[in-house]
């Protein structure tokens, strides 16, 4: 007996793909405007970023904005439960995994998807704006793929702000002296995105952003 070809029913799994896309142009599509928060699902509700990102949500939703993110726990819940404290648009898009991401229950506005590259692109389609609060590798992901968009022209320049100047001074040390230096970025790439401590700061960079735009 012919063994079974294991990539035989690929090709009907892009109707899977595809109404996850509508799913996700339905629900977003009539938000006015947006900005996406990212950062770890495993701080806890006592952590610095925790509170800063609770205080963030009602912020955005005081100056217009609803809050998009990943759904599911730590940085996601306290930016999703700032803007429902304060009855504002809170959107999750949670990530089907091996090990159940659970929803927190901050969200007006729930979408689940089995595929990152598709909630990726709702993540960047309908957003003004990116703050990324100290995260790991998931965060690092999203972080270097709003900033390749920008780089590369693939996107309208927008608003990123890494939040926890310790957490990510590392890095940006690291892009300086190594990156720039070797000419695998220019000097004009590091302006992409700026830091911050606070979520007012991040509020003003955000402000300043279109002001100048």
């Amino acid at each position: 007996m012919k063994p079974k070809n294991p990539y035989s029913e690929e090709s009907w799994r892009i109707f899977r793909i595809m109404s996850e896309f509508v799913d996700g142009f339905e629900l977003l599509e009539n938000i006015d405007k947006a900005v996406t928060v990212w950062g770890s699902a495993r701080v806890s509700r006592e952590n610095r970023w925790y509170k800063e990102a609770v205080k963030l949500g009602g912020l955005l939703k005081k100056n217009g904005y609803a809050v998009i993110t990943g759904g599911g726990p730590g940085i996601m819940e306290a930016a999703n439960k700032g803007a429902f404290l304060e009855k504002g648009i809170s959107i999750g898009l949670n990530i089907e995994l091996p090990k159940e991401q659970k929803p927190n229950k901050y969200i007006t506005h729930l979408l689940s998807f089995r595929y990152f590259f598709v909630r990726k692109v709702m993540f960047v389609k309908y957003a003004k704006g990116f703050v990324i609060f100290p995260g790991g590798f998931g965060t690092l992901d999203e972080f270097t793929e709003a900033i390749t968009l920008v780089q590369t022209r693939r996107a309208d320049r927008f608003p990123i702000v890494l939040v926890g100047k310790q957490h990510w001074e590392p890095l940006i040390k690291w892009m300086k002296d190594y990156l720039v230096r070797c000419g695998y970025i220019s000097k004009n790439d590091m302006k992409i995105f700026s830091t911050a401590e606070t979520a007012e700061e991040v509020i003003e960079k955000i402000k300043q952003f279109y002001k100048r735009s």
